[in-house]
């Protein structure tokens, strides 16, 4: 398939890029002193050598009050030798390069910042920090802003092609846009004449720092999804007042960091928000930018084919696979590793404080480990097709191994066919169609429907042998566990088994809510027909959302601990308990199930026996390691390997760098 709008080119001011991919600004926590390292500058080489158009770096801490550590400084020119090392290298490899000027108000939290109070366009608490910052003196605002246009012209000495101020997600420039966090009462509060001014005085100080013919960007909300708050009425009169005062394209994504709608979570709808960006194209004659949940080129095709915009972020998608403009281009389209919006190893690494890397792709932020030729090729043998197998076999092949891959079930896939029938977790099917794809380029023989066992490992007589055999359901010694109303979670998810009406899941676990969360949506109104009946208004708003928020089973959910779902990322457990709650899930923490009767769930809580009525019982109690084959291959081969659940249960995350890893070592 080709590409012909994806691939055109743009020209945005005096700046040309080769074709309409930005990989847009992420937190990477790759600069742990805000100087550029090596291990960033590795990181967007190898983006711009996979042939995206424009890369923006990102955010860049336009002062020393309103950033992380872990961020890359431009606030000094101190920060400037390593800045052009960074533009130089990016450059070099075919890409153009933008920084992102950022300051982030009140979700600064004081600690990052010596203690100091953060400050904002008032003084409002955030709920993102906890902390109340201290509103802007009015002779304090000037210096602000002159902080972006002199971090602008910092970024233009150090050889970037372009700046873009960040408005979005709630930071500085969103809280002087907002009602909800601008309750002053000087020229820079109020109606939202007044309420712009503070980002529009910006643009225009920063146009005069970098010239007229020098490309400037807004990053901006196109609705920040809070109530009370701006929506895209208001981003669209914004917009048209910024093109005005300098802005040469406008960078449109969604809500702020505090809103309660999902923003880049697996449950948003691949493009889902591409209409934040097309109201804001409707009014403007700069080049418009639409992002999230754009993660393959036939999406971004379609978008822009359309109109709905001129460019396309790809930005965790280039994360995931930094040579999918390549691929594309090249059509090679069907090996690309998708993003998936998993947010395991972006987002909930850098919310606790670790570095980004991606669960996809392993060597994400360790690029200088790239697979490299095997010095000796060797016979190797992956007994287990889940994603730690075939990552495993995928690295071993690319590395010149000559590889048999052994799966006693008739697919490959392992556990992440599990999440095929799970609303808003499907996509975790595309990592296992993504490994399978690559798989079947490679000189991999693959053995389907077969148990490895010593006659066949004797057969093969591998010179090294990866052990991906998974896990398998622990079944815990609750009295009654035998009847038959009980149903194993991982058999409802594989389409195995059902259940009746009312249904209890011991477990609350990831599985026990992802189950909980499968059954809960068992009869409510598909997207297909929810959009027939609004179209042809058969039912009211009211029935409608009731039809939505309830299907056929009463579920409850038992948990042992204070906590359920402790397993579940950060950034994604809020979004899964939400969902639970609005489909009517109970879910009970502290609880120990004591027996199972033809009745249903018996529980011990605070000391009191209960019974829990149920038709059926469900039990997702963890897993267990399945290598059992270990201490056969004693003799059979020289080298033997154990990764992902084999080794111990986690999750796909590591199950998937661990097989990558092994690919390396052998």
């Amino acid at each position: 398939m080709e590409f012909p709008y994806l691939f055109s080119p743009i020209k945005i001011n005096d700046m040309t890029l080769k074709n309409r991919i930005v990989m847009t600004a992420m937190h990477l926590g790759y600069t742990p002193d805000g100087e550029v390292t090596e291990r960033l500058t590795n990181f967007y080489a190898m983006r711009a050598r996979g042939g995206v158009g424009l890369v923006i770096v990102g955010g860049c801490p336009v002062d020393e009050y309103g950033g992380m550590p872990s961020m890359i400084s431009i606030h000094d020119d101190r920060y400037i030798p390593g800045l052009e090392r960074l533009t130089h290298a990016v450059k070099s490899c075919g890409a153009k390069i933008a920084a992102q000027l950022y300051q982030a108000g009140r979700y600064t939290r004081s600690s990052m910042i010596g203690g100091r109070k953060p400050f904002s366009s008032s003084a409002v608490r955030s709920r993102l920090t906890g902390e109340t910052p201290r509103a802007l003196e009015l002779e304090e605002i000037p210096g602000v802003q002159d902080s972006f246009a002199e971090a602008a012209l910092r970024a233009k000495r150090s050889g970037f092609d372009a700046v873009e101020i960040l408005g979005s997600a709630g930071y500085l420039i969103s809280q002087f846009l907002s009602p909800i966090t601008n309750r002053r009462e000087d020229e820079y509060g109020g109606p939202l004449e007044n309420r712009m001014r503070f980002a529009l005085e910006i643009i225009q100080k920063v146009r005069k720092a970098v010239g007229p013919e020098y490309p400037l960007f807004v990053r901006m909300a196109g609705n920040d999804f809070m109530e009370g708050g701006n929506t895209n009425r208001e981003a669209r009169l914004f917009a048209i007042e910024a093109e005005k005062a300098g802005v040469d394209l406008f960078d449109v994504t969604g809500g702020w960091h505090e809103t309660r709608v999902p923003q880049l979570t697996m449950s948003v709808p691949r493009q889902g928000y591409v209409y934040l960006a097309q109201g804001i194209k409707s009014v403007v004659s700069v080049p418009v930018l639409a992002s999230n949940r754009i993660n393959d080129p036939r999406t971004g095709e379609e978008i822009l084919r359309n109109g709905a915009a001129d460019m396309v972020t790809m930005a965790r998608g280039l994360l995931a696979d930094p040579d999918l403009p390549n691929k594309a281009q090249e059509g090679k389209s069907r090996l690309i590793y998708h993003c998936v919006a998993c947010n395991q190893g972006c987002f909930d690494s850098i919310f606790q404080g670790r570095p980004a890397t991606c669960l996809v792709n392993p060597i994400a932020g360790r690029e200088d480990i790239k697979s490299q030729p095997a010095p000796e090729p060797k016979k190797v043998l992956v007994i287990g097709g889940g994603p730690a197998g075939m990552k495993a076999a995928c690295t071993a092949s690319e590395r010149g191994h000559d590889v048999t891959l052994i799966e006693k079930a008739d697919r490959l896939g392992g556990q992440l066919l599990l999440n095929r029938l799970i609303p808003g977790r499907e996509e975790m099917g595309t990592v296992a169609v993504d490994l399978i794809n690559n798989l079947k380029v490679r000189n991999v023989e693959i053995i389907l429907g077969k148990e490895a066992d010593d006659r066949l490992i004797r057969e093969i007589n591998p010179d090294a042998v990866v052990v991906a055999t998974g896990a398998r359901p622990v079944l815990p010694d609750i009295p009654g566990i035998d009847g038959q109303n009980v149903v194993q979670a991982w058999d409802l998810l594989d389409g195995r088994a059902g259940t009746g009406e009312r249904v209890v899941i011991v477990g609350g676990n990831a599985v026990g809510l992802e189950t909980a969360l499968y059954l809960s949506n068992q009869g409510t109104l598909s997207p297909e027909a929810l959009h027939f009946l609004m179209v042809n208004r058969a039912e009211s708003i009211e029935t409608l959302t009731e039809l939505l928020n309830r299907g056929i089973k009463k579920v409850t959910v038992v948990e042992m601990t204070k906590k359920a779902g402790n397993d579940i990322g950060l950034t994604t457990r809020w979004t899964v308990m939400g969902e639970l709650k609005r489909l009517g899930v109970r879910v009970i923490t502290e609880t120990r199930a004591v027996g199972i009767t033809p009745e249903g769930l018996e529980i011990e809580r605070k000391g009191s026996i209960d019974l829990l009525a149920a038709d059926s019982i469900v039990i997702a109690a963890g897993s267990r390691s399945e290598n059992a084959l270990i201490d056969k291959l004693k003799g059979l081969a020289a080298e033997v390997l154990v990764v992902g659940d084999a080794k111990i249960p986690r999750n796909a995350l590591e199950a998937i760098r661990e097989g990558c890893e092994a690919g390396f070592r052998l």
